[in-house]
C-alpha cells in the first residue's frame, strides 16, 4: 500500500472485496481521528463503485481512494486509472446541487496532476464532480482549448456516473487494450506550491521538500535548512552566539526555509517549546498579515473537523507566537531601553525589565529569523522615526537613537547570557523603499560591535546585487566566518514553468544582448510572457488563463500615478486590504481575481500569483536603450528622478512586480492619450504617447508575443 493513498487496487480485486473489508483497509491507512460523517460517506463511495466499474471488472484498470495532493493540502476522493486515461472523481454524498466551489476543486486536481505529477503529464485527465442525488448529468463534454488535454469539468449524480465514463471513453477513443499505468501511484511529485499553501502545509509538520519538489539534485532547501538547525544545535551547546546569512534567486523558496525552521524550532513533537523557540520577523507587513490570516484560518477549520472549539481570535493568537512583524518585536526590546540615551549607548534599564538566568534581559526565543533582512532600516531612517514616535500604534518616543535596525536586532539577541542565533534570509537586488539599508549594515554591525559572534555566509553573498560586492571587503578582518554553498538556494520554486524567468527578468531591466534568447526559452517551457497596449485585453487573457482556484492580479510600481483612466485602482495599503485581496475567493470582490484592484509591490513581495498583469506606468520608460525614470507631482506634471537611490527602488519596484507570478504575465503597456483639445493642445499632458512608446518598442524587440 502507498502511502500516497489510502487504498488502492485493480478492478477485479476491488469488485471482489466486501464493501466493509474497503473500509477497513482506508481505517488502518488513515492516521487522523475518523469522524461518523467521513465513514458515512466512504461506504456510500465504495458501495457505489462497486457497482459503477461492473462494466470494466476484466480490464487492467486501478482505483484508488483518497491519493494525496501535497502541494494542495488534500486527497481525491477517488482516482480512476483506465484505458490509459485518468478520471478524478470528488464526491459530495447526498447533495443535489451543482457548486462553483466543487467544479473548482476538481479542476485544482486535474491540473495538479498534468502540472506536477510525472505519469499523469502526457494522459488525458477527466475531472468529474459527483453530487450523489443529482439527477442530470454532462452530455456535452470536450477537452479544454489549452491543448493539456484535461477535459472541462463534468457534473454527474451516481445514477448516470456509470454512463457519463462510458459515453467519456467513447469519445476519447480509448481502447481497452490501452496500457495500464502500473506505477501511477507512486509517480515522482514535482509542486511547486504558493507561499500561503506551502505554509499551511509546513504547518501540518511537512518539510519543503516534501511540498516542493524530489529532485534533490536540483533543490536544496531541505539541505539549507539541516544546515541552519545545525548551526543551532551547535550554538545551544557551545552557548555561543551566531548569525546566518542565507540568499537565493527570486522564488527560491527564502521565506519557506524561515517558516520551516520557526516551526521545527518552536514545535517539537507537535507541542510548543517556548524554552528553545524560534520567531519568523519580517518588516513585510502584508506577508505577515496574509500567513497570519491564512495559517489562523487553516487552524480554526482543522479544529473545526475535530470537534474541537476555537476562535478565530485564538487562532490568530497562536500562529503569532512564531510570526511577527519585525516592528513588535523591536518595539519590546526598546521598551527595556534606557530613555533618553545619553552619550550614545543603548543600555537596558533595570527598571523597565526583570533579568533572567538565562534570558538576560533578552526576549524569550533563542533564534530570530529576519525574513528580506536587506530591507532593515538605515541609522536615519529608524532614529527618525523614533524621533516622532513612530506608527505601527507604538508611540514610544527615543531622541538621539544611535543604532541602525540591524545593529539594534543583533544587539536585541546578544542581551542573552546562554546563546543566541540569527538567520537572515537576503534577496538581491530587491531593495524597494527609501532608507532601506542593504545587507552591509549587518556586516558593520558585526565588525563594529559584535566581533564574538561567529558568522556563517552564504558564498554567493559576495556576488554584485549584495552590498554592492563589498562584502569580502567588509569581512576581511573577521576571524569567524565561515562560507559555505549550502546558505545559497540557486532554484527558483515560484515559476514551476521556467526556472530562467528571475534571469530573463534580470537581463531584460539590464539590457543585456541575451535578453530576447532567454525570453524564447522561457516561453518555450510554457510560461508565457505577452505584451498589449489594451487594459481590456490584458483583463481577458488572465480570465482566459485562469482555471480552478487559480489566482489573477493586476499589479503596479506605487510610484505609478496615471491608472485611472485604465479603470483601476490602487489597493488601500492598510495590511488587512492584503489580506482580502490574497485569501478572498471568486465570488468577492475584494478579491485579486475580479482585477479591479491593483497592488503595489510593496503588497506583493514575497507573495505570488498564478497569473499577473504588470501594468507599466511612464515612471519608467526605456529612452535610447537606458531606463529613465520620472515622479508625477500629483498634478500635471511628470519631473524626472535624479536621486541614483531612488532610481534603484524604482528599478527594483519592476523586478519584484515582473517575478511574482508562478504561470503566466501580460505586460500591458499603455497607449496613452495622443488626442487634442479645441484648443490644439494635448487633451491629457500627463499621458502622452511618447511617455509608453519607447518602452513598448524596446518589449517588442526582445520578442514578446502581443495579444
Amino acid at each position: 500500500m502507498s502511502n500516497r493513498c489510502l487504498y488502492n487496487a485493480p478492478f477485479r480485486e476491488f469488485l471482489k472485496q466486501e464493501s466493509l473489508t474497503v473500509l477497513g483497509a482506508l481505517h488502518n491507512n488513515y492516521h487522523g481521528d475518523t469522524l461518523t460523517t467521513t465513514d458515512e460517506a466512504w461506504m456510500s463511495e465504495i458501495t457505489l463503485m462497486q457497482k459503477v466499474l461492473k462494466p470494466w471488472k476484466d480490464e487492467k484498470g486501478q482505483i484508488i481512494f483518497e491519493y494525496d495532493i501535497p502541494r494542495l493540502g488534500k486527497r481525491i476522493d477517488v482516482v480512476l486509472l483506465l484505458r490509459g486515461m485518468i478520471f478524478c472523481l470528488e464526491f459530495k454524498v447526498g447533495k443535489k446541487e451543482e457548486f462553483q466551489a466543487g467544479i473548482e476543486q476538481v479542476m485544482d486536481y486535474a491540473l495538479d496532476l498534468k502540472n506536477f505529477h510525472l505519469y499523469s503529464h502526457n494522459r488525458k485527465i477527466v475531472p468529474i464532480l459527483v453530487p450523489t442525488r443529482y439527477k442530470e448529468y454532462t452530455t456535452n463534454f470536450f477537452p479544454s482549448i489549452y491543448n493539456d488535454e484535461i477535459y472541462n469539468p463534468m457534473i454527474t449524480g451516481e445514477e448516470n456516473l456509470q454512463e457519463l465514463i462510458a459515453r467519456v471513453l467513447e469519445h476519447a477513443g480509448a481502447e481497452c487494450n490501452d496500457e495500464p499505468l502500473d506505477n501511477w501511484v507512486i509517480s515522482p511529485y514535482t509542486p511547486t506550491p504558493t507561499i500561503i499553501e506551502a505554509a499551511r502545509t509546513l504547518f501540518e509538520n511537512h518539510s519543503v521538500e516534501e511540498i516542493t519538489r524530489h529532485e534533490a539534485d536540483k533543490v536544496s532547501t531541505d539541505r539549507t535548512i539541516n544546515y541552519i538547525l545545525d548551526v543551532i544545535r551547535q550554538s545551544k551547546e557551545e552557548r555561543k552566539k551566531s548569525i546566518c546569512f542565507v540568499t537565493g534567486v527570486p522564488g527560491a523558496g527564502k521565506t519557506l526555509v524561515g517558516l520551516n525552521v520557526a516551526i521545527k524550532q518552536t514545535y517539537k513533537d507537535g507541542a510548543l517549546d517556548k524554552e528553545n523557540g524560534a520567531v519568523y520577523l519580517s518588516g513585510n507587513g502584508p506577508l505577515v498579515a496574509v500567513l497570519t490570516e491564512a495559517l489562523a484560518r487553516d487552524n480554526q477549520k482543522k479544529c473545526s473537523v475535530q470537534g474541537e472549539r476555537k476562535n478565530m481570535s485564538d487562532s490568530r493568537r497562536e500562529v503569532s507566537e512564531f510570526i511577527q512583524i519585525i516592528h513588535r518585536y523591536r518595539d519590546n526590546m526598546l521598551a527595556k531601553i534606557k530613555n533618553p540615551v545619553e552619550n550614545g549607548v543603548v543600555e537596558i534599564d533595570p527598571d523597565k525589565a526583570i533579568h533572567l538566568e538565562s534570558t538576560g534581559y533578552g526576549e524569550v526565543e533563542h533564534v530570530a529569523i529576519f525574513d528580506e533582512a536587506q530591507r532593515s532600516w538605515t541609522h536615519k531612517r529608524i532614529a527618525d522615526y523614533l524621533k516622532r514616535g513612530g506608527t505601527y500604534g507604538n508611540k514610544l518616543k527615543v531622541p538621539n537613537f544611535p543604532m541602525s535596525e540591524a545593529e539594534f536586532l543583533i544587539w536585541s539577541l546578544d542581551q542573552r547570557e546562554d546563546w543566541a542565533v540569527i538567520i537572515c534570509l537576503v534577496g538581491g537586488g530587491q531593495e524597494i523603499n527609501t532608507g532601506e539599508a542593504g545587507i552591509a549594515e549587518w556586516i558593520n554591525a558585526l565588525n563594529n560591535r559584535f566581533r564574538h559572534w561567529n558568522i556563517y555566509i552564504s558564498d554567493k553573498l559576495t556576488d554584485p546585487e549584495y552590498a554592492e560586492g563589498r562584502v569580502n571587503a567588509l569581512l576581511k578582518e573577521s576571524d569567524k566566518v565561515c562560507y559555505s554553498d549550502e546558505l545559497h538556494l540557486a532554484v527558483s520554486l515560484r515559476s514551476f514553468r521556467a526556472e530562467t524567468l528571475s534571469a530573463f527578468v534580470h537581463s531584460m531591466l539590464s539590457f543585456t544582448p541575451n535578453a530576447a534568447s532567454l525570453y524564447q526559452d522561457v516561453t518555450q517551457k510554457g510560461y508565457p510572457i505577452v505584451l498589449t497596449r489594451n487594459m481590456e485585453q490584458a483583463r481577458a487573457w488572465l480570465r482566459k488563463q485562469a482555471r480552478g482556484s487559480q489566482q489573477t492580479g493586476v499589479l503596479v510600481t506605487k510610484v505609478a500615478a496615471r491608472f485611472k483612466p485604465l479603470a483601476v485602482h490602487i489597493l488601500g495599503q492598510e495590511d488587512e486590504n492584503a489580506v482580502h485581496w490574497f485569501l478572498e475567493d471568486k465570488t468577492d470582490v475584494r478579491s485579486s481575481n475580479y482585477l479591479e484592484d491593483a497592488a503595489t509591490e510593496i503588497q506583493v513581495q514575497g507573495l505570488e500569483l498564478d497569473y499577473a498583469c504588470v501594468l507599466w506606468d511612464a515612471d519608467m520608460r526605456c529612452e535610447n536603450g537606458h531606463w529613465a525614470y520620472y515622479k508625477f507631482n500629483g498634478k500635471n506634471k511628470w519631473n524626472p528622478e535624479n536621486n541614483e537611490e531612488n532610481r534603484k527602488y524604482m528599478l527594483n519596484a519592476y523586478r519584484v512586480l515582473l517575478t511574482r507570478a508562478r504561470q503566466g504575465i501580460v505586460i500591458c503597456v499603455p497607449t496613452g492619450n495622443g488626442k487634442l483639445g479645441s484648443d490644439g493642445f494635448p487633451e491629457d499632458p500627463t499621458r502622452l504617447p511618447e511617455f509608453y512608446d519607447g518602452t513598448y518598442e524596446y518589449l517588442k524587440s526582445l520578442g514578446l508575443e502581443e495579444i
